[in-house]
């Protein structure tokens, strides 16, 4: 996907100037202006810090230009909408479900693939996931672990975490959250 195009479309259907959104979100005009020309590719915290100057979730980002489906139940691999950048895939289960309360994601690292070297902190709520295949680094509160296939975790999202690939192959991770904050 096309990041930067998504991203000028975005901001020009609200009516904003770069300098506008770089004033709401806290980064500079010239970092908006790189990745508008696809020249930086955000990570996923990054992205979701610039977007919450629209306001706009990084589902909403992901799928702004497709029209919601009402009473959809079932939610095809070509139907997830990636939100994850750089050998991170986070593939959003449900992304056009109007009101959504949590998030579930389908999350595939690449080796040495992670969530960004900037943690990553929400507002509220909890988050738990399964690692299905792979060997994760979880980092929370400054806390590492390292979790293989069938280790889970579950903490509050209040707290500085990170995930990252150590393994010398592909890793997955089966996560959800609440609320739902991509």
């Amino acid at each position: 996907m096309d990041t930067g195009s998504r991203l000028k479309l975005v901001r020009e259907s609200y009516k904003m100037s770069q300098r506008e959104l770089a004033r709401r979100s806290g980064v500079t005009n010239a970092t908006i202006s790189l990745i508008e020309q696809n020249r930086v590719s955000p990570s996923v915290s990054s992205l979701k810090k610039l977007l919450e100057g629209i306001p706009m979730s990084l589902a909403d980002f992901f799928t702004f230009d497709q029209p919601p489906r009402a009473h959809q139940y079932v939610f095809r691999a070509n139907e997830q909408p990636d939100l994850g950048r750089d050998g991170l895939r986070l593939l959003l289960i449900g992304a056009s479900v109007p009101g959504r309360q949590m998030r579930l994601l389908r999350e595939q690292y690449a080796p040495g693939a992670s969530t960004g070297a900037e943690a990553i902190v929400h507002a509220e709520g909890e988050e738990c996931g399964l690692v299905t295949r792979g060997v994760i680094e979880l980092t929370v509160d400054g806390m590492s672990s390292i979790l293989n296939a069938g280790d889970g975790y579950y903490f509050p999202s209040t707290l500085a975490h990170r995930f990252r690939n150590i393994g010398a192959d592909e890793a997955e991770i089966i996560s959800a959250n609440t609320p739902a904050n991509f």
